[in-house]
């Protein structure tokens, strides 16, 4: 119906024509600077998030056939060049050194949870499988769920990439997963103050702040996370420099693995996990990031640019989706995210509850499981936890790094 006015009015089915480059991407880049601008101006945005804002706007605007749903920007350069590209700035801050020295306990829970979230994604997968209908997508949706949840937004990006999720289908996947996250962030700080979990573990920090010991420094913590930083000409040239030849190799080296076929399940395994460009993309930056320390320290711009290109591919997911399917797969997925993150959540507050940690320790390490970095550390910081804020980053860190490699291992077991 839409597509008929557009025709009678400009001649084609959509306002913005499919070869339009320049027009797709000042709208799409218009609209991620939205979606980030009403994330940090206004409280609403911010617990509907900027990811989910600029999948809806993208998704209203192919609907009602403002902007076509597939085109080379989204297709190729989006997906295919934006996406891997993004994980290498986003990897430079995974010092695995770094991480074991300084995390302490959390680490353990982390480990813990990201165990849970793997469990989770099979156990959803076969409950769901009969209901849903298609194994296939389904196990796609583990696969990004899987990524996501142990790592973060960075992951699901890099599965949907590897394993060609259909656009609807993460779109879909991306409402359930956010409708599931607000839920879930409030659960957290209910069980903070919940008297059955206080009485099951100790709380030293939230004893702390109730006793207003920690508030002062909880603000000077909040105000020097969130400070603007410098960043230099040769940052934004060494970083993009750094993040296509990290790419380049990993292709490399993925291509060396792809062209085997074996018929022995455990080393066709094997391969397949090798032939990911994920896995070497991944690989090589924790490399990078682990034994040129100094290099990294020096280099400044790598997470916000890193996250910008993630956003970018965030409202391309939202272009193709048919509402009809999102409001029809959504809950089903819906109840795949719940399995998966009620699964991580046992396996945290058991696993800290049998080596005896704290009650915080089990509610960071849970976040930065389904939230990743930022989130966790936002939690930590919001609750005047500030010894936390440190080793949630990191963690949360890791988990980017952990995220492809167990989304991978899912999606190959699932059948992909």
């Amino acid at each position: 119906m839409l597509s008929n006015l557009w025709m009678s009015l400009v001649g084609r089915e959509t306002l913005i024509a499919a070869d339009d480059t320049w027009g797709l991407l000042a709208i799409m880049c218009l609209g991620v600077f939205v979606a980030i601008w009403m994330e940090q101006k206004y409280q609403w945005a911010s617990k509907i998030s900027g990811a989910i804002i600029a999948l809806i706007m993208a998704m209203v605007m192919a609907n009602v056939g403002i902007i076509p749903t597939s085109c080379v920007l989204y297709d190729d350069i989006v997906w295919g060049v934006v996406v891997p590209m993004a994980i290498p700035m986003l990897l430079l801050q995974c010092n695995l050194k770094k991480i074991w020295s300084e995390t302490g306990r959390m680490l353990a829970i982390f480990l813990i949870g990201a165990a849970g979230t793997t469990v989770g994604a099979f156990v959803a997968y076969y409950i769901l499988k009969a209901p849903f209908g298609d194994a296939a997508n389904l196990a796609r949706v583990a696969s990004m769920m899987t990524g996501s949840y142990i790592g973060g937004g960075v992951n699901f990006a890099a599965m949907a990439s590897q394993y060609a999720a259909g656009d609807d289908i993460t779109a879909a996947a991306t409402v359930a997963d956010n409708l599931l996250m607000a839920g879930y962030f409030f659960v957290l700080i209910a069980f903070a103050g919940s008297k059955f979990f206080r009485a099951k573990f100790a709380h030293p920090l939230i004893d702390e702040v109730e006793a207003g010991t920690s508030k002062e420094a909880a603000q000077t913590q909040a105000a020097a996370f969130w400070s603007r930083k410098d960043i230099s000409l040769k940052d934004i040239a060494l970083n993009v420099a750094y993040a296509v030849t990290i790419v380049f190799v990993a292709r490399l080296i993925a291509g060396l693995f792809g062209g085997f076929e074996i018929t022995n399940v455990a080393m066709n395994f094997v391969v397949r996990f090798l032939g990911s460009q994920y896995v070497w993309i991944t690989t090589l930056s924790v490399i990078v990031a682990t034994f040129a320390t100094e290099k990294v320290e020096a280099l400044h711009g790598s997470q916000e640019v890193g996250t910008y290109l993630i956003y970018l591919f965030l409202f391309v997911i939202g272009v193709p989706a048919n509402i009809y399917t999102v409001i029809t797969k959504s809950p089903l997925l819906l109840v795949l995210t719940a399995i998966m993150v009620i699964v991580n959540m046992l396996f945290c507050f058991v696993g800290a509850k049998l080596l005896k940690f704290n009650l915080e320790d089990a509610i960071i390490a849970s976040n930065a499981n389904i939230g990743g970095p930022t989130t966790a550390a936002g939690m930590a910081i919001s609750q005047g936890w500030t010894a936390l804020v440190g080793p949630a980053m990191l963690i949360g860190t890791l988990g980017y790094v952990l995220g492809n490699y167990m989304g991978t291992i899912v999606a190959i077991a699932l059948g992909l």
